[in-house]
């Protein structure tokens, strides 16, 4: 922690540090509430805690600043929350732990660091807390459950903010002026059934999934990454030549994330298990072949469980593995006007077979509300055959590109000067609170940036020490050239 507290600039890692020593899972943030409430008092500051749990902290402009408009500042308390099997952690009491890689970044130690968003908190923060940065009047919004619903930001009091330029800091390349994004969509399936009791000689078996890459659901989508839930169900659908009936399924958790990990159980016939357990060795390897390059560390085993003779009907198994393997997953369209960009995708997220119960969760996501629709209406289709209840919910606007937008032009030409080169100006398939703000305060005048965080939503998650500087360098000057008021 002495190594973090030692980089530059100082009062980003200092203020992350502190942020991270607090628990804050989507949902779950009474205690970052709390602890971002007692900073603006603490500062004297105006602060304020909105009836869902949103703060705004306001701070007048500095001497010499009081003409130029009122800019909000914004970012996310909450934090997705992942680990790897094998470490024991508890999200809801203990604090990230991190550390200084020798590689130029700042890692935790099989978890997710929170750098998303905690890195703009922090940068928040600090020019709250400054006495020697020139800056506008802030005001500076923390949102709640970013990550699990955006419904701090689809809660937000809309007398609370006077600003006419919003800087979200959330976007995660450096060099990447965002000023759109996709809406979304949970779409959740659910099937009760009757569990059967094996009468005769039955074996169980169990296929295991893990060293995926996982990522984000919609930043990452594009990429063609490995899907625990779609890998499974290939399992699934192959025990079924040989009277497989499932036992259990848990794969994947949160809907943003894509599944990394998962098993499964079946129970086969003693006459045929080891047919089976051949089949299952060849798709294995199959599957292994397809993603050598792409998931290099990806891990799947085969063995004899415990038997346990408490499972779904063959037909209910049957309408299961269909229901998995016909269930889209990943990009959908491209859009057909920004070259590269993701417009349409599905996110198969988890899956929890148990104890009379079966539960599919996935996430839609689209820059045009009538494609979200379509896909969304396709899995419940697809869904409904397979005898699923199907509701959508979470539902959040997407955030249409300005093109005429003052302050993305000004950010485009400060960063030409400041780092000779072109930033990259695009929009993002991932879900930001920008879209929906926006609907509350329509007039604003919308940007989003940010330094480098790679493997956000995974435990691989990590942040780039020289880019928290660069980012740190561009923001205040930023800040600094704020346009005058009309």
């Amino acid at each position: 922690m002495n190594d973090i507290l030692n980089l530059e600039p100082k009062n980003i890692w200092k203020n992350f540090s502190k942020l991270n020593e607090i628990p804050r899972p989507s949902k779950k943030e009474e205690r970052v509430i709390e602890f971002m409430v007692g900073f603006g008092e603490n500062l004297n500051l105006e602060t304020i805690q909105d009836k869902v749990g949103n703060v705004i902290i306001k701070k007048p402009a500095t001497s010499g600043m009081e003409n130029r408009k009122t800019v909000v500042l914004q970012s996310h308390l909450d934090m997705v929350c992942q680990k790897n099997n094998d470490v024991d952690f508890d999200f809801e009491t203990q604090g990230i732990q991190m550390f200084v890689d020798t590689d130029g970044f700042v890692k935790a130690k099989g978890t997710t660091l929170g750098a998303d968003n905690g890195i703009g908190v922090a940068a928040i923060m600090a020019v709250l807390e400054s006495t020697d940065i020139s800056h506008p009047a802030l005001e500076a919004l923390f949102t709640i459950d970013e990550e699990t619903g955006m419904t701090g930001a689809i809660g937000l009091d809309e007398t609370v903010l006077e600003g006419e330029i919003l800087l979200n800091l959330d976007t995660e390349e450096d060099d990447e002026l965002t000023m759109g994004c996709a809406g979304g969509l949970d779409v959740t399936a659910t099937k009760s059934y009757q569990i059967e009791t094996l009468n005769g000689e039955f074996q169980s078996v169990k296929v295991d999934v893990k060293g995926l890459k996982g990522g984000h659901s919609g930043g990452d989508i594009h990429l063609g990454l490995g899907n625990s839930n779609k890998i499974l169900a290939r399992f699934l659908y192959e025990g079924l030549l040989f009277g497989g009936q499932i036992n259990t399924m848990n794969s994947g958790s949160l809907r943003n994330a894509i599944p990394r990990e998962g098993h499964l159980i079946l129970c086969f016939p003693t006459g045929s298990i080891r047919e089976a357990e051949s089949a299952f060795e060849q798709l294995k390897k199959d599957i292994l072949v397809e993603f050598q390059s792409l998931e290099p560390n990806l891990k799947i085993s085969i063995e004899d469980a415990e038997s346990n003779t408490s499972v779904a009907s063959f037909l209910e198994t049957k309408n299961l593995a269909y229901a998995l393997m016909a269930a889209f997953n990943g990009v959908y369209r491209m859009s057909p006007e920004i070259e590269g960009l993701t417009e349409t995708s599905n996110n198969v997220a988890n899956v929890v077979v148990e104890k009379g119960e079966m539960k599919i969760l996935c996430l839609t996501r689209s820059a045009l509300e009538s494609n979200k629709k379509l896909l969304s209406e396709t899995l419940k289709a697809t869904f409904e055959l397979a005898g699923f209840e199907v509701k959508f919910s979470g539902g959040y606007p997407g955030w249409r590109p300005n093109p005429n937008s003052q302050i993305v032009k000004l950010m485009e030409k400060i960063y030409k000067d400041k780092f000779n080169e072109s930033p990259k100006i695009s929009a993002t398939h991932g879900g930001l609170e920008c879209g929906i703000i926006g609907g509350h305060y329509p007039n604003l005048d919308m940007v989003s940036f940010g330094p480098n965080i790679y493997g956000a939503h995974s435990p691989d998650e990590r942040v780039e020490i020289k880019s928290v500087q660069k980012f740190w360098d561009y923001f205040l000057e930023v800040l600094k050239q704020t346009p005058e008021k009309e």
